[in-house]
């Protein structure tokens, strides 16, 4: 690929910026201490009535250190774009793309924007998340710019192709 159209200086850092969402990392991290809290108390409560600690207890623990890696997850899903292509974390799986694959960018009938792929599949893109409102408009164009600057005979490439 080639460099983007700002006269020889590269990238632009601003349009290459990762994807993350706001409201929800501030939500999942206000839960995670809210769990992980909650966990403890029960502890320091319960531990009162029974000594030594209980299966409950552990299974309360296992439980809150489950939901907190969860929501650690959905907390740290982002998409980062580079001259190459873009990489998109989700909560359970990571897909590193290249701009050829990417047709369209979209916020369809979900809560976040969607990739159309060259094959026919649709990629969430949980990074940019309607709750976020002006942001995510924002952050939708950027990335479909994005998309149009590294398709062939695009933005990025002066119309010769790749």
């Amino acid at each position: 690929m080639g460099s983007s159209s700002t006269a020889g200086a590269g990238p632009d850092p601003d349009l290459y910026a990762r994807f993350r969402p706001r409201a929800t990392r501030i939500v999942s991290i206000v839960l995670m201490v809210w769990v992980a809290g909650g966990w403890v108390l029960f502890v320091a409560l319960t531990q009162r009535l029974s000594r030594p600690p209980h299966a409950y207890q552990w299974i309360g623990g296992v439980l809150a250190v489950l939901i907190c890696l969860f929501l650690y997850r959905q907390a740290t899903v982002q998409a980062v774009p580079s001259t190459q292509g873009l990489m998109v974390r989700n909560v359970v799986r990571r897909h590193e793309l290249e701009w050829a694959q990417i047709v369209h960018v979209r916020f369809g009938e979900r809560d976040w924007v969607q990739l159309d792929l060259a094959d026919g599949h649709v990629l969430a893109v949980m990074a940019i998340q309607r709750v976020d409102g002006v942001r995510a408009q924002v952050a939708s164009r950027r990335l479909a710019t994005l998309v149009a600057r590294h398709e062939p005979g695009g933005m990025d490439t002066g119309g010769a192709g790749r």
